[in-house]
Order: structure tokens, then C-alpha cells, then sequence
């Protein structure tokens, strides 16, 4: 059944999944080839490295991810000494994660990178367009999906 009122190329989560894999291949090519991560790892990566020590279940809040793929990520940075893990003293079920040296290292590379590759994104932007468009990227990522149907 063809409906020639829908233009897919033009649909919203189709449109905004279309601009996160062209904008973000060429610097998950960077954190591959650099570090061989994935880009779950780099995620975790930069959640530690931008507010220290953490859990994976505060990860996993702000971030927005899974547990399973944040153990996965967090399994794989502790094999590459990247990432270190504390038990809790009250709760051995909690583990504090926080970057090794090495970790701290590979963060500051590709914090440096990924400021420089953002720059790059918007540098046919005004400052206008960039607020605007990272306002309504905020605004649309905090939306639910449940109250639309």
C-alpha cells in the first residue's frame, strides 16, 4: 500500500537518525582506531571522565543506556586498564568506577578531538542556529515517547 502523503525522508526519528550516523562515523572511526572501542565504551568513558567516579547504574541514568551494554562497556575498559572498579564498603553489590591513568589519557585525546569535530559540524552554523539546534535536540531528547500515542 503506497501512501504518497508520507515523505520518509522527511519523517522525524527517520530524519534525526539519518544526522546522528552521518555526523557521529567519522569520529567513531577515530575512538576505533585509536583505542578499539566501541561506541558504548567511549560513552562510559566520557561519563567518567567528565564527572569522576561513578557507578554504572549513574552511567546508565544519565547516559540513557542499558546495564547490560554499560557492564559489557565497563568489562571491556577494565581488560584494556582504562577503567578501574571499587566495591562499596556498605553495599558489595555497588561497584565505583573511575579511569586509570591510562584512562584519563585516552579521555583527554578524544575530549580534544571531539571538541575539535563538533566545531567542525557546526562551523557552517551562526551561533544562532548551533543554540537553537542544541535547544531543540535537549527539548526533543527529553520528550517521552508514551504520551504520543
Amino acid at each position: 500500500m503506497s501512501d504518497e502523503n508520507f515523505d520518509l525522508t522527511l519523517f522525524l526519528p527517520y530524519l534525526l537518525n539519518q544526522a546522528a550516523e552521518a555526523s557521529s562515523l567519522e569520529f567513531q572511526k577515530i575512538y576505533k582506531e585509536r583505542y578499539g572501542m566501541l561506541r558504548t565504551e567511549w560513552r562510559v568513558l566520557f561519563h567518567l571522565g567528565l564527572y569522576g567516579r561513578m557507578t554504572a547504574s549513574e552511567i546508565g541514568q544519565r547516559a540513557n543506556m542499558h546495564k547490560t551494554k554499560i557492564s559489557r562497556a565497563v568489562q571491556k575498559l577494565t581488560e584494556r586498564r582504562f577503567v578501574t572498579r571499587a566495591r562499596d564498603d556498605a553495599d558489595r553489590r555497588v561497584e565505583h568506577l573511575a579511569l586509570t591513568a591510562q584512562g584519563q589519557a585516552a579521555y583527554a585525546d578524544l575530549h580534544s578531538v571531539a571538541q575539535h569535530y563538533d566545531a567542525g559540524l557546526t562551523a557552517e552554523l551562526t551561533p544562532s542556529e548551533r543554540e537553537t539546534l542544541q535547544q531543540m535536540l535537549l527539548k526533543l531528547s527529553s520528550m517521552r515517547p508514551d504520551t504520543f500515542t
